[in-house]
Order: C-alpha cells, then sequence, then structure tokens
C-alpha cells in the first residue's frame, strides 16, 4: 500500500538521522577527547622544557598570556592527528563491537555511512580555518612577545643593506637599520621614469616616526631634467615614504600573527617590492588552507581503515593510523623545505601530501566495502 510504503520511508528516514547524530556524536566528542588528553601531556612536557624560564615570568603572564594562548595554537597545528586518532578509535570500537555490521546488514549503503563522517569532518575543518585565520594570529601575538621576553628572543631588530621598490619606479636603499631607536644609516631614494634617473635623495640617517612618515637628516636631493641638475641640502625633512620597519625586518614568527587577510596583502605587497625572503609567508598562507582540507582526507582514510573488524581487534588499527597520521605530518614538514629551497612553488608543496593522500583515500575507500 502506498500509506504503508510512506510510513515505511519516515521510519527508515529516522533511523538513518538517529544514526547520523550518533556517528557524528563520537566523532566530535572522541576528537575533543583527544585534543584534551594530548595537550594534557603537551604542557606537562612544555612546562619540564621551560621551567627555568617560567620560574623568571610573572605566574598570570604564564598562564594567561603564554598557555591560554599556546594551547589553541598547538591544538590547531596537530588538528589532523587528532582527526585521524578520532576516526581510527571510535570507528574501530563501533566495528569491534560489530554496529558497522549492524548498520550495513539493516540496508545502509557504505557510501550513506559516509556521510556523517564527512558531515563531522566538515565541522571539524570549517572550525580549524577559522581558527587559523582569524583567531589564533592575535592570539599569537602575545604568545610570542612572552616567549621573546621570557623564554628566547628571536625579534630581529637589525638588518642591512635593505634595497625595496618602495612603488613602481621609485627604489630605496638603507644601509643599516637599528630597530631600537628606529634609525636607518646611509639612506637613499631613487625615482625613474622608464629606467631613466629623475631623482635622488641621499640622507646621512633616517628616522621612523609612525605610518610611512619618516624624518631625513643631513639631506641631499638632486632632481634631473636632461643635462641640469638642481641641487637642494638641508639639515632636517620630514617626508613619506610609503614602508614600515616590518617591511625588512623579517622574523621567523612574523608570518604567524598575521590574520589570512592580512598575509594575503602583504605576501602581495612584498612581491611588489622585489621583497624575496617571504617564503615562510607563502607557506603559511598555503598551510592554512591545505589543513582544513586535511580533515577530509584523512577521515576518509581512518574510515575506510577500521570500519572492518579485524581478528587483532583494534589496536591494529590504531597503530596503523597514527603511522599514517604521523607519516602526513612528517611528509608536510618534509615537502615545506622544497618551497623554502625553491625546487617547488609554495602552493604545489604544501598541497603535495594531500594530493598524495587523497588517491590513497579513494583505494581504500573502494576497498573497504569489499
Amino acid at each position: 500500500m502506498p500509506g504503508d510504503y510512506t510510513i515505511v520511508k519516515r521510519d527508515e528516514m529516522k533511523i538513518l538521522k538517529k544514526i547520523d547524530i550518533y556517528i557524528i556524536k563520537k566523532f566530535l566528542g572522541t576528537y575533543f577527547f583527544a585534543i584534551a588528553l594530548i595537550l594534557a601531556i603537551t604542557v606537562m612536557f612544555d612546562i619540564n622544557e621551560k621551567l627555568d624560564s617560567f620560574l623568571k615570568a610573572p605566574l598570570s603572564a604564564t598562564i594567561f598570556d603564554y598557555f591560554f594562548n599556546f594551547l589553541p595554537y598547538f591544538a590547531n597545528l596537530f588538528s589532523p592527528l587528532f582527526t585521524f586518532i578520532a576516526v581510527i578509535f571510535f570507528t574501530s570500537k563501533l566495528a569491534d563491537n560489530s554496529e558497522v555490521i549492524a548498520m550495513l546488514s539493516s540496508g545502509i549503503s557504505f557510501k550513506r555511512l559516509f556521510v556523517p563522517y564527512m558531515v563531522s569532518a566538515a565541522i571539524i575543518a570549517a572550525l580549524n580555518l577559522y581558527l587559523s585565520c582569524y583567531v589564533i594570529p592575535p592570539a599569537n601575538v602575545t604568545r610570542i612577545e612572552y616567549m621573546n621576553t621570557y623564554v628566547k628572543n628571536k625579534r630581529v631588530d637589525y638588518a642591512s643593506n635593505i634595497q625595496l621598490q618602495v612603488e613602481p619606479g621609485v627604489i630605496a636603499y638603507i644601509s643599516r637599520y637599528d630597530n631600537s631607536n628606529k634609525t636607518g644609516y646611509r639612506f637613499s631614494l631613487e625615482k625613474f621614469d622608464k629606467k631613466v634617473l629623475q631623482s635622488r635623495l641621499t640622507a646621512q640617517t633616517i628616522h621612523y616616526d609612525s605610518a610611512y612618515l619618516w624624518r631625513v637628516n643631513n639631506y641631499v636631493i638632486r632632481n634631473f631634467n636632461g643635462m641640469r641638475e638642481e641641487l637642494i641640502k638641508g639639515s632636517t625633512l620630514d617626508t613619506i615614504v610609503p614602508i614600515e620597519p616590518s617591511d625588512f625586518l623579517i622574523s621567523q614568527n612574523d608570518s604567524e600573527v598575521m590574520t589570512t587577510p592580512e598575509l594575503r596583502r602583504y605576501i602581495i605587497r612584498q612581491k611588489e617590492r622585489g621583497v624575496a625572503n617571504i617564503k615562510n609567508f607563502e607557506i603559511e598562507y598555503e598551510r592554512r588552507f591545505a589543513m582544513a582540507a586535511a580533515a577530509f582526507i584523512l577521515t576518509a582514510i581512518g574510515m575506510s581503515l577500521s570500519s572492518r573488524k579485524v581478528k587483532g581487534g583494534m589496536g591494529i588499527n590504531i597503530g596503523i593510523g597514527l603511522l599514517l597520521s604521523f607519516s602526513y605530518i612528517l611528509f608536510s614538514t618534509v615537502t615545506s623545505t622544497f618551497a623554502v629551497s625553491g625546487a617547488t612553488s609554495p602552493m604545489l608543496a604544501m598541497w603535495i601530501p594531500n594530493i598524495i593522500y587523497t588517491v590513497i583515500a579513494i583505494v581504500l575507500y573502494k576497498k573497504a566495502p569489499k
């Protein structure tokens, strides 16, 4: 009867929704439990490693400035590992309890069973992307400042032989810059029109004030008009030069303190200025998106691996899962060096692991139902 068929379909939909909710709760619950467990262990190791520095710092700064910002950073950094462990652990447990067999025997296809896993992966990926793009970078400012003050100072306060394109046709040069007093030495600013020098400003020192405002001292300006030259000298001149110390004082952690829109603007601006050492910024930009995509790939691998009940129990699945997850993180680290050395582009370097593990995921997914 048509009415009976409709009732049966509704009952099936209710059962499927309950199974979806059940799997999503298990997945996310295990994911956050794994994060909490590993973070607790990490905190203990971190305290042991930096104990001398923590004793020198105020307790409130250690708790609120460092650990409150370090824990989200670490959790997001190793989210692919936590995702994989969560999938392997709870799916192996479902398979070991014959729950996966019961679901498939009731008429649910392996493809349909895959849906709540992908929904959970989408939630994790969206959360990781939002955190890495907008939340963690501002938090890193406080964390890195604490590290520079109490643990190890990695600030870059000095630079030499700085040359960059301020804007099209305008080249700035600073022989040496000291950020402690915001002063540069032996400064020059040259303006070209189709490779023809139009003017040249030189100064003994240049002092940074704020927002592109610089003060040049003991300056000489030469304006060229064909064979004629106009010479202007002075002791002090306030001028607008659209560069900032952050454009050439680049430290190791600078890429981690910028939100994704800021990072993209910075990369574009530095490329226009001809700055060469921005590989770390490009790698960080691509890494944020590649890590978010990894949630789907590793979920597919983990679910395909652990959905089958094996004789050795879920210990074998967990062992294989840990091996694959750690190999993914190691592979990502190795390929990032390809971009630093110039062997590949930063985008390709960060997406190579995802491409390879996507192939692995497809193969395992096709074999899993068999």
